[in-house]
């Protein structure tokens, strides 16, 4: 067989039949998608159900425990542009089984652990990675190879799933950790991640031409994609070298680290410890978190909506700037449940709706084919912030007592993205980048 003949993962057909539903089977595939990314997510929030249990458990300090939390956030976002080249070089659907196998590995054999290294390298280095992989990077790029048309509406769907994780998995294993420690928990995460591999195997195909379709709202044939040779690892760093003579890449990556800082990193990871300091009962907490997560689902979905309608840097500014006013209110609130629930619904509208817009700016700045890898690399400044505000906030938890100035200084950095936001040019110039 000539060379020439032999095509790449990302580029060779699939051997299956021709699916139902016409372009419409590109939903069948966000939705196989939605619940890995929902997977994901829910292996993110664990570690805050997991704090209570492991301090009662093993008397370790919750330092350790949101350090280790803090790795896990970060590689869960360092592995984002990583991820997007070897999804150009190896496929979609390996790249995402692969990950799904890791997570579920990762979680189970952190049944055994018995000392604090194990957990870091349990629940910070090995599902950081797995989990990275399966994350917003993922989303933006079945966007992009599967929708022409309401690009923004069904990258807030997909965004929405981290949400969704959180609604779904943070009640139920609070409850477990109460009644039955921490074991049923990782147990339970474990197989949740193993139950989506053959979905992902059977329903997701590589693109809309492996099975004879056109990508969503396209009027004519797909072109094919470009092999994608070379080493994916050199791909990524090369087009972060390019992007970062951007400036769009860097007020990018700026607010996105914020958003991290004051979601993910401190809500997420300290919201329970810090109802816990007022007197609030574990699962009671944990369905904050939830509330959240379920008008997070319509935000965020909304905000995709808005995306493809308005300009995206007046999105952020007012998301950002909401954002950070209401974390500076809420340490001086009675923390009683009207307030706690009014801040719950309120956040939750806009935990996540910073996501659509930011992939909309990707796009426009780098172009299709470049920007979910350029997004990857935006999206690991947004776990580098989530992984300081974990770290952070639990070093001034330990050492002052409570979680006050914590929640006032990531309350300013919002105020600080929603300037940033308006900073972005309307129409960047977009690099020569590197094939990835």
């Amino acid at each position: 067989m000539p060379p020439s003949s032999i095509q790449p993962a990302s580029v060779q057909s699939i051997a299956v039949s021709r699916r139902p539903f016409g372009q419409r089977y590109a939903f069948v595939v966000v939705a196989v998608i939605f619940l890995a990314l929902l997977a994901s997510a829910g292996l993110r929030a664990t570690p805050g159900v997991l704090m209570l249990p492991l301090q009662k458990a093993f008397g370790w300090d919750v330092s350790v425990i949101s350090s280790s939390a803090a790795i896990g956030i970060f590689l869960y976002g360092l592995a984002g542009p990583f991820a997007a080249a070897v999804m150009q070089r190896f496929g979609i659907r390996r790249t995402v089984l692969g990950a799904l196998m890791l997570m579920s590995v990762s979680t189970a054999i952190s049944y055994f652990m018995t000392a604090p290294w194990q957990l870091f390298m349990s629940w910070g280095l090995l599902s950081g990675i797995g989990s990275g992989a399966v994350a917003n990077v993922l989303g933006a790029t079945i966007v992009n190879r599967w929708f022409t048309t309401n690009r923004g509406l069904v990258m807030g769907l997909l965004t929405a799933s981290t949400a969704t994780g959180t609604l779904i998995f943070m009640p139920g294993l609070a409850s477990l950790a109460e009644y039955g420690g921490w074991k049923p928990v990782v147990l339970t995460v474990a197989a949740c991640c193993a139950a989506l591999i053959p979905l992902v195997y059977f329903l997701v195909p590589e693109r809309p031409s492996a099975i004879g379709l056109r990508s969503y709202g396209s009027p004519h044939e797909d072109q094919p994609a470009a092999p994608a040779l070379g080493n994916p690892f050199v791909a990524a760093i090369g087009n972060l070298v390019r992007a970062a003579k951007t400036q769009a890449f860097w007020f990018l990556f700026a607010t996105f680290f914020i958003c991290g800082f004051t979601t993910n990193g401190l809500v997420g990871t300290h919201l329970i410890a810090f109802c816990g300091d007022h007197g609030i009962f574990e699962v009671q907490a944990a369905s904050l978190l939830a509330l959240m997560g379920f008008f997070d689902l319509f935000g965020t979905t909304l905000s995709g909506w808005l995306t493809d309608r308005f300009d995206p840097r007046k999105l952020l500014f007012f998301y950002y700037g909401l954002r950070g006013l209401s974390l500076i209110y809420l340490p001086y609130s009675d923390f009683s449940l009207v307030s706690l629930s009014v801040f719950a619904v309120f956040y939750g509208l806009d935990w996540i709706a910073t996501v659509p817009p930011t992939v909309r700016i990707a796009n426009e700045a780098f172009g299709d084919k470049n920007a979910p890898l350029i997004f990857g690399w935006v999206v690991a400044g947004h776990q580098l912030g989530a992984a300081c505000a974990a770290f952070f906030a639990g070093f001034m938890r330990s050492s002052q007592g409570d979680y006050l100035q914590a929640f006032m200084i990531a309350g300013a950095t919002g105020i600080v993205a929603a300037v940033l936001s308006l900073m972005i040019g309307r129409r960047p110039v977009q690099p020569q980048l590197a094939a990835a």
